[in-house]
């Protein structure tokens, strides 16, 4: 597997409100596209939607994966999400203890 392939990364999400959140969380996790997803409540977004600003309570998530997954990971995302357009942010990580990455790994299912 190239190093790029394999590449660690962080998504950000967000989410309109924790029960959304909570599932997407749990499908990416137990479909093994994420080995660990934060759930941040309160989060805060000002944003331009269709010619509005627009100011609204969301929930923000930081999912763990590998940049090989990250297709079926915003598959999975888009099929869930209430959003048209669902922000789905991958992040390649440049460092991070190695053990740790390491668990990353064991845990995404094998591309």
């Amino acid at each position: 597997m190239s190093k790029i392939s394999n590449m660690k990364m962080i998504v950000y999400c967000t989410c309109p409100d924790s029960r959304v959140a909570h599932a997407i969380a749990r499908s990416l996790v137990e479909q093994r596209v994420a080995a660990c997803v934060n759930i941040l409540p309160a989060v805060r977004s000002i944003y331009s939607w269709q010619g509005e600003i627009h100011d609204d309570a969301e929930v923000l998530l930081l999912i763990k994966t590998g940049r090989n997954h990250f297709q079926a990971l915003s598959d999975i995302i888009t099929r869930m999400h209430p959003y048209e357009v669902p922000e789905i942010i991958g992040v390649p990580l440049e460092a991070g203890y190695q053990p740790y990455l390491e668990w990353i790994e064991a845990c995404l299912k094998d591309s």
